[in-house]
């Protein structure tokens, strides 16, 4: 793994997760997608998904993968957000974002998107970063579009029937490909 020494950006820090941070991580992100939790933001998937949106073999896995860095965001040495970026080429992918749900829609998701990038960018001499959405988070890709991402059309099943991704509520979901360019910075 690519490890970085913390970025402080203004109040916040960001630094590679360890070992150590997964049952937190597990939880902050948990709490940003399902359950009653999640409903407090508006990156909830509640309506769509029950069960868990991750476990810790999951995020183990990532932060342990040479090609992958989890990073954690804190605020006053409390993890309030973590996003996963992995290195494949040219591209990066950015995965596993989570806003605590208090914090959401104060602009934290664009200070940490943007760190992300630029990561990516330094880190790995990335020129595109590409996630992949659940088709039918309307809100959530629009979010995305206008921070630059656009939409391919390219979509990828749900992995229906593996509990580890959730319990569907809905039988049309699936996952589409969403890229941005990122200018040599």
């Amino acid at each position: 793994m690519d490890t970085a020494p913390p970025r402080d950006s203004g109040e916040l820090t960001f630094r590679d997760a360890t070992d150590a941070d997964v049952p937190a991580l597990v939880e902050l992100i948990q709490s940003a997608y399902r359950g009653d939790s999640s409903r407090a933001g508006w990156t909830t998937e509640a309506d769509i998904l029950q069960g868990q949106r991750t476990d810790p073999q999951g995020v183990l896995a990532v932060v342990e993968d040479p090609g992958s860095r989890l990073l954690v965001v804190e605020r006053d040495g409390e993890p309030v957000a973590c996003c996963q970026l992995e290195h494949r080429g040219e591209a990066a992918y950015f995965g596993m974002f989570a806003v605590r749900p208090a914090l959401q829609g104060a602009g934290l998701g664009k200070v940490i998107i943007a760190e992300a990038e630029r990561t990516v960018r330094e880190s790995w001499g990335a020129r595109e970063m590409h996630m992949t959405v659940i088709s039918v988070r309307n809100d959530l890709i629009a979010w995305y579009e206008r921070r630059g991402y656009r939409r391919t059309g390219e979509l990828s099943p749900f992995p229906y029937g593996d509990e580890r991704f959730g319990i569907p509520q809905r039988d049309d979901l699936a996952f589409e490909l969403l890229i941005k360019d990122l200018p040599a910075g």
